[in-house]
């Protein structure tokens, strides 16, 4: 009425004719006119798209940083969004989230504190309100028809027009919703969320391993030493964890120590393949993600995907499955049968540790649909941590000597008959994929490979890591050799050819474009004097004549952005500060004055030469652009 008032007004003052008069009065027409008013429309988004997240707070938390960001830094959404992150959470984003996911550790299973269903969700949470109604201070009424049956009686939700309604919407059909005000219909939709069901296999590079949720903290005063009074005398005044505790590895120095959100595996909510999935959640607001990650520090193809590994830390329940027998048990809400399978994957012999292989599997009709399998696995399976012992201890080196911690040491002639070996590995692999996890056949680049990144590349994209102890300064056992580091590059791009072509040999998504986005950011980058912030300081603080020299270690900040990418052995000290107790330490290697071990231990088992949380971003970014590519291919096609 309001409206046809001031078309009235407006097409009386003027001598048009009669056509131009009924137009007018039609709303059609007329130079002086107001612009009608827009048809009032239902607006909605999943309130926690990220279904791991108990809270919707903590997805919040994401898409409200994701859609702060500029639209030129949308363009790598995931590491500027890190860097946000870190910014505003000195010890980093994860710690106040990682104890409310849907993951029961105790159970080594995705699980929620409620009754709902994590793995087959039966509805969704959306947030609802309309927008473009005009009528203000009245009460509108929602009514919500399920899509499946047409014999249910709507759901009928009262509120202000102007406040939004939660909305349960079944799933996966959805539901009709529409708007009353005063008893007429004012706009109506349909609201079908798309659940998307995200895997994530492999290894420490998927795991997130570096970066633990809750970070070790130092006290500001204490400190300790590694050795006095022996050949290594110079391990003196390090920096501690906070804690009342007595001596290095008893129970109250390990309760102090860093956690994560799979303690056994070290994997990380920092994870690159948990970043992905959590970018695809909360940049769609039709949207939800269920995400099942299973990478684990230190597995390979065998003992890990295909058998059981109890990861790289003790813990009360290690996992008690492999990874591949994990997913098809999820895949079934919770128990699938174990069957055997003593033939399919040896290859004839070629990979002989799979002979008289079971596992796991779901019947395909109840099985839970795989929309993305997201793989970081080859590196172990070719010794990934034997090279870099070798780029790093000299040949004299007792830890040389000792090798049994790092799995031995080898160079380019040892890694080349394993890497020939890792096509069978991975020909396993995708047979497991199709046969036990039912990823179609004519769907595999659905299973996406991602590349390793480059670990010691200089900004030239040439040349790598001088000689030296730069970020190593830890030990003195630790020193980077530029000749075996380039060695190590070129295994690295020979494991990296393999790797391509193994992806196209059975088509599999390839991700590989952050390779070249980590030169300059590689181990070594960073200052060893003068450095422009604590973040890019190389050097390793020690306690010398009641003073800290060149920081105090409290003052560390393990999440802060930084040049480099990598964890150095300092950084893995400072961050992960890994122990294990005395007791073991004199079991494992048969001697009582070994407490400079821990040592060795604090600096590579706490995740040295791993990409650090931005580095995992920068990684989670090239594969977010595939992802979006390959979910938009089937859903094109109707999937």
């Amino acid at each position: 009425m309001v409206v046809r008032q001031h078309l009235d007004r407006s097409c009386r003052k003027r001598a048009w004719p009669l056509l131009g008069l009924l137009l007018c009065l039609a709303g059609m027409t007329g130079p002086a006119m107001a612009a009608p008013f827009p048809e009032p429309v239902i607006t909605w988004k999943v309130e926690n798209p990220f279904r791991l997240f108990r809270s919707p707070a903590d997805t919040e938390m994401h898409r409200a940083t994701f859609e702060a960001l500029p639209q030129a830094e949308r363009r790598t959404p995931i590491l500027n969004a890190e860097r946000q992150l870190s910014a505003r959470h000195r010890d980093g984003w994860a710690i106040t989230v990682f104890g409310r996911t849907c993951w029961n550790p105790k159970r080594n299973r995705y699980q929620c504190s409620d009754p709902a269903d994590y793995i087959n969700p039966k509805s969704h949470v959306v947030i609802a309100r309309i927008e473009g109604l005009q009528i203000q201070g009245k009460q509108c009424v929602w009514l919500l028809t399920p899509r499946h049956s047409r014999k249910v009686k709507p759901a009928a939700v009262p509120a202000d027009c102007r406040e939004p309604v939660k909305l349960v919407v079944p799933y996966p059909l959805g539901a009709t919703v529409s708007v009353l005000v005063d008893g007429s219909q004012a706009a109506e939709t349909v609201m079908t969320v798309e659940d998307l069901l995200v895997v994530g296999l492999g290894d420490s590079f998927g795991s997130g391993e570096g970066n633990p949720d809750q970070p070790i903290r130092f006290s500001r005063d204490r400190a300790i030493d590694y050795a006095r009074g022996n050949k290594r005398g110079d391990l003196l005044g390090y920096p501690t964890r906070i804690g009342t505790w007595s001596k290095i590895g008893d129970k109250g120095f390990l309760a102090q120590g860093a956690l994560w959100h799979d303690q056994a595996c070290h994997r990380s909510l920092y994870s690159h393949q948990l970043r992905v999935a959590l970018q695809l959640a909360v940049e769609n607001p039709h949207r939800a993600v269920t995400f099942l990650g299973f990478a684990c520090s230190g597995a390979e193809i065998t003992n890990g995907l295909f058998l059981r590994y109890k990861g790289n830390e003790w813990v009360p329940t290690p996992p008690d499955k492999s990874q591949i027998s994990s997913v098809a048990t999820a895949q079934c809400g919770g128990t699938a049968p174990l069957v055997e399978v003593p033939e399919a994957y040896h290859l004839s012999g070629k990979v002989p540790e799979l002979q008289n292989l079971s596992l796991h599997k779901c019947d395909r009709k109840k099985a839970r649909r795989i929309d993305l399998v997201l793989v970081s696995i080859g590196g172990n399976d070719v010794g990934f941590s034997r090279l870099v012992a070798n780029a790093i201890l000299s040949d004299a080196s007792t830890l040389r000597r000792i090798g049994g911690w790092f799995g031995q040491v080898h160079g380019r002639k040892q890694a080349r008959p394993q890497i020939v070996a890792l096509a069978d590995r991975y020909k396993a692999l995708m047979r497991a994929v199709h046969n036990i996890l039912h990823v179609p056949w004519d769907e595999s680049d659905r299973v996406i490979l991602t590349a390793y990144p480059r670990l010691a590349l200089l900004g030239d994209g040439k040349s790598v890591c001088p000689d030296g102890q730069a970020g190593m300064t830890v030990l003195p056992d630790f020193s980077l050799s530029e000749a075996k580091a380039r060695e190590g590059e070129q295994v690295a791009d020979m494991l990296h050819a393999a790797m391509k072509e193994t992806a196209k040999l059975h088509g599999w998504t390839f991700i590989d474009a952050h390779r070249q986005a980590f030169a300059g950011h590689s181990i070594c980058a960073g200052f060893v004097d003068n450095a422009f912030s604590l973040a890019d300081d190389l050097r390793f603080p020690r306690r010398i004549a009641d003073a800290w020299v060149p920081y105090n270690p409290a003052d560390f900040r393990p999440y802060a952005s930084r040049e480099r990418w990598y964890r150095t052995p300092n950084d893995a000290y400072l961050t992960g500060h890994f122990h294990v107790s005395g007791s073991l330490i004199r079991r494992i290697l048969k001697q009582d004055t070994l407490s400079w071990f821990q040592l060795v231990l604090a600096s590579t088992y706490s995740g040295a030469f791993h990409p650090t949380a931005e580095g995992q971003a920068a990684i989670g970014d090239a594969v977010l652009i595939r992802a979006r590519k390959v979910l938009a291919k089937y859903k094109s096609k109707g999937d």
